[in-house]
């Protein structure tokens, strides 16, 4: 039987999430030398190199190193969920959960969660990573975070889902905008006029399909990868845009303009806002009770003013 400790493993699968072995030891609270030793201790025991260490190179694990890596996280997982269980059956939560979020509705997504959530259950530690979807669902698959939170289209198959809020496109204007004062707006009406354009996965190909789906083209004036400078710049008047609905949002920009957000006539874009976690794994409690949580924190603000 291979005598290597539960520490040993916790540091070993973290490695592949870093480039050098002192970005590695700088986030998992260690030095550097004391991490290498702990690498070294593990090779010696399992009679495998597992990682090349080259200062020039950083770090870089061996196929052996890979496969430890991932059965390594698999095992820590497995003492994490077993210490949990037993808190269960004390009627408390305890150990980490880390979870993606989407760029462009975290600001609405993630309060509740470090707020009501961490407030309620003391001893549960929370991993944030926030990202597009070309970012967070990798992180997914490599067995970097519990769940992922993400808008409800183009994604891979494979993947488990549950529902947190529904929501839909809107547009986007000033608050001075002809438009502003109807309950709805053709997206036709306002095709001449210069677009601002969010340019993040997967909100731009949405935002493409919409217009495809009405053979219009927009006149895109700027495209940016930033939610609350593409409402900086609406509210500035450069243009209108098309942005998904968020419960608890503020229609005052960063620097202090008002926008006005109208749903499209007709009705378009509507999706859920979901987590997601491959289909392979189970939910862990920690998980599931945070999205518990945030459905419910999140889900009574729909349907958005003037959709109904």
């Amino acid at each position: 039987m291979a005598d290597f400790t539960l520490r040993q493993l916790q540091l070993f699968s973290a490695l592949p999430e870093h480039p050098t072995l002192s970005a590695a030891a700088a986030a998992l609270h260690i030095s550097e030398s004391a991490l290498s030793h702990a690498i070294t201790e593990l090779e010696k025991v399992v009679g495998e190199q597992l990682c090349v260490r080259r200062k020039a190179r950083g770090l870089q694990l061996t196929p052996a190193g890979q496969f430890f890596a991932e059965r390594a996280r698999a095992l820590v997982y497995d003492a994490d969920e077993l210490a949990s269980a037993l808190a269960a059956e004390r009627g408390e939560l305890v150990g980490p959960v880390t979870i993606g979020c989407y760029t462009g509705f975290a600001n609405t997504v993630l309060p509740p969660v470090l707020d009501g959530f961490a407030a309620a259950h003391p001893k549960v530690t929370i991993g944030l990573r926030i990202g597009a979807d070309d970012e967070l669902l990798p992180q997914l698959s490599a067995g970097q975070l519990d769940v992922a939170i993400v808008y409800d289209m183009f994604l891979p198959a494979g993947l488990s889902s549950r529902e947190v809020y529904q929501t839909e496109v809107l547009a986007v204007f000033p608050q001075d905008h002809r438009l502003a004062s109807q309950p709805a707006v053709d997206l036709a009406d306002l095709a001449a006029e210069p677009f601002i354009m969010l340019d993040t996965a997967p909100s731009a190909a949405n935002t493409r399909r919409i217009f495809d789906e009405r053979g219009i083209e927009p006149n895109i004036r700027v495209a940016v990868p930033s939610l609350e400078l593409v409402r900086v710049l609406v509210g500035r008047g450069m243009g209108y845009s098309l942005l998904m609905w968020r419960p608890n949002y503020s229609m005052t920009t960063l620097e202090g303009r008002t926008v006005a957000m109208r749903p499209l006539r007709p009705r378009a874009g509507a999706t859920s806002v979901v987590a997601v976690w491959p289909e392979q794994m189970v939910l862990s409690s920690r998980a599931g009770a945070l999205l518990d949580h945030l459905a419910s924190s999140l889900s009574d603000d729909y349907p958005p003013p003037e959709a109904s």
